[in-house]
């Protein structure tokens, strides 16, 4: 019986370092605890962010994260685009990296990712209504403009 409970608690240790592994992942950074010795444990700072796309595309949002943080530390910085670049065959300058950069007001971490897509994808078309204006100039359906 012993050995059972062993292994219930261990598991359950596992599951919390992967919920807080997770979580840090997300770049979600806890807020403070008040000074006055209430006890209580520091609350993360929550946000709508997540709100703003389905799930799905969350999801690959978190793989095009992970593709670009080559250095797999959490947050985008100059060389991980320049790797990334690299990778596409494609040398940009440090100032053009750095323009994409100052894009976000803070550390490019997955939160802040996701919020700039927000910002950027905001009040544009659906892609099917894209895709259907793209088609009234490509008559001969060559998918590309001349």
């Amino acid at each position: 019986m012993g050995d059972e409970v062993k292994e219930k608690k261990e598991k359950k240790e596992k599951k919390e370092k992967k919920e807080k592994k997770e979580k840090t992942e997300d770049g979600d950074a806890p807020k403070e605890e008040k000074s006055g010795g209430s006890g209580k444990r520091a609350q993360r700072a929550t946000s709508n962010v997540f709100g703003m796309f389905p799930q799905n595309q969350i999801q690959e949002f978190k793989e095009a994260f992970t593709l670009i943080d080559q250095n797999r530390d959490g947050f985008i910085d100059i060389e991980d685009l320049k790797d990334m670049y690299a990778s596409l065959g494609r040398t940009p300058g440090d100032k053009e990296l750095k323009e994409m950069l100052d894009e976000s007001p803070g550390p490019l971490n997955f939160t802040m990712f996701i919020n700039l897509f927000g910002e950027k994808l905001n009040g544009t078309d659906p892609e099917d209504a894209l895709r259907n204006a793209f088609a009234s100039f490509d008559p001969g359906n060559k998918r590309y403009l001349e």
